[in-house]
């Protein structure tokens, strides 16, 4: 008979092989995204559709079972061996509960789905695109009725990206942020009217050699803290950082030569994911441990480095010389004041990812609320577009002139990420909690700010989320580090001041 300590080291081996066939499944997507041929597809569906099976059969496997039941509660729960323990019972209850055909057939219909959703983008064609998301939307409703839930079939499906958090709760986050947030909008809105008739944003717009781009966003993700020498850069369609272990983190990039902002922010934006998986403790490597806690503690780093230190002056007062060397034809005669109205200009875009502070959790507010009506069937595929227009009326005052510009501009229904979206906002709120507390406990931060130093911001986030991987869930891990749950004030306070002082506006109290 196994002992718990044998059967302990033959789980961790098992974990690592199943940790490889995911590897090796990411590997197949990273060159699907930045290098495949189009002729690959079908090719590509059915190869990654095998390797989700079989991980997923090593997973299920009677053998895992046996193995957990022996272990039984051998550890402290304190322990990281216990956290392990734990996520293995959690992803092994889970994934017994979905059907082996379920899982080949949700990777064969995402594989199929994402070059549709490309081609259909292109030609702003909803119809095309539809029977795909009809498919998937079918799949992932099933998948939430196999994998049960309390109250609501949604929470099934974000407890993957966000475990512990439920619609609910979601909504009242929502709740909090929608009321005054439009109204700060329209406060700005009301402010550019009367000011003068000159776009804010106009210095991020001229002719900008990519390669000039691509080595000014290095220079600056070197200095955060990311390692080539354990990642790389390359460019897609809608940027991604993926991660095969801290040895591998790659992150892509889009490049647009008429337009910095796409590459610049974009570039720092994944670089703050990439951070974080670098930053896990080499120990839990091919464990499940080996990852980000949550999608909204991972965006919370993204948001961070790229807007809370990246649009800030500080970061500019260091940055902006360089950049004015690096392109001194365009940004030789424009102060640095201008630029930083520039890269922070509020306005009613259509698109999520070209969205300002100010306006882009209601982007993700029209998209929580359509999956919402999807997955209750209250809205049907065929009826998205109109759905989203209106919404978009409804709390961005525009309506997008094309689908191109509506419902088609995310890559996430086509990649199954259902219920993801709302991470974004919690990404953003969690973002000023932590940079808030990092910089109660460290208060030279804003100076070495502007310095071009990171180390002392970088080395508190290590120390306190990333090595950490996946050992505690959110919840525990942010009142770990902050001290407190997730909290709006101090999110809304930071917009109100920043966008308060960039827009002279009048002192109001901006409250959820």
């Amino acid at each position: 008979m196994k002992t718990s300590t044998v059967a302990w080291h033959e789980l961790k081996s098992r974990l690592a092989r199943i940790y490889d066939f995911h590897s090796a499944a990411g590997l197949l997507i990273w060159d699907q995204q930045t290098n495949m041929p189009p002729g690959g597809v079908p090719a590509r569906a059915e190869a990654l559709a095998t390797l989700s099976t079989v991980a997923h059969e090593h997973l299920v496997d009677d053998e895992t079972r046996c193995l957990l039941d022996t272990i039984g509660d051998d550890f402290d729960a304190t322990t990281e061996d216990a956290a392990l323990v734990r996520l293995v019972r959690r992803d092994y209850e889970r994934a017994t509960k979905l059907p082996v055909r379920l899982v080949a057939d949700f990777s064969r219909a995402t594989t199929l789905a994402e070059p549709a959703w490309v081609a259909a983008r292109a030609r702003s064609d909803w119809a095309a695109f539809a029977p795909h998301l009809e498919r998937i939307l079918t799949l992932q409703q099933e998948a939430a009725e196999y994998i049960g839930y309390t109250t609501h079939p949604y929470d099934a499906l974000l407890d993957t990206f966000e475990p512990g958090a439920t619609k609910l709760e979601l909504e009242t986050v929502f709740d909090e942020l929608k009321t005054p947030l439009i109204a700060l909008v329209a406060r700005i809105n009301d402010a550019q009217t009367s000011a003068e008739n000159e776009k804010r944003d106009a210095p991020l717009y001229g002719d900008f050699d990519e390669a000039k781009q691509e080595a000014f966003g290095r220079e600056i993700v070197e200095r955060f803290g990311y390692d080539f020498r354990r990642g790389r850069q390359d460019r897609a369609v809608h940027p991604f950082c993926i991660s095969f272990g801290n040895g591998d983190v790659r992150i892509t990039t889009r490049f647009d030569r008429e337009w910095l902002s796409p590459a610049l922010f974009g570039t720092l934006h994944e670089s703050g994911h990439a951070l974080y998986e670098q930053g896990i403790d080499s120990k839990y490597a091919r464990t499940p441990a080996a990852n980000g806690c949550s999608m909204g503690v991972h965006e919370s780093q993204s948001r961070l480095w790229e807007n809370i230190v990246g649009r800030s002056l500080p970061f500019w007062q260091f940055f902006y010389p360089r950049l004015q060397a690096a392109f001194p034809e365009h940004f030789s005669g424009i102060e640095l004041a201008r630029f930083y109205r520039a890269i922070n200009t509020v306005e009613r875009t259509p698109i999520r990812v070209e969205a300002d502070e100010v306006t882009y959790n209601l982007h993700v507010l029209v998209r929580f609320e359509i999956e919402v009506a999807l997955f209750e069937n209250r809205l049907k595929v065929a009826d998205l577009p109109a759905a989203w227009n209106e919404k978009m009326r409804d709390y961005l005052g525009i309506t997008p002139a094309t689908d191109a510009e509506g419902a088609l501009q995310d890559i996430h229904w086509a990649n199954g990420s259902f219920a993801y979206f709302p991470t974004y906002t919690v990404g953003n709120v969690l973002a000023v909690q932590l940079y808030d507390t990092a910089l109660a406990t460290h208060p030279s931060i804003t100076d070495e700010i502007t310095r071009g130093e990171f180390a002392t911001l970088h080395g508190w986030l290590a120390e306190n989320i990333y090595r950490h991987g996946k050992r505690y869930e959110p919840a525990p891990l942010i009142e770990r580090a902050t001290g407190k749950p997730l909290n709006t004030a101090p999110y809304l306070r930071y917009l109100h001041t920043k966008f308060g002082e960039l827009y002279d506006l009048k002192t109001t109290t901006l409250t959820g």
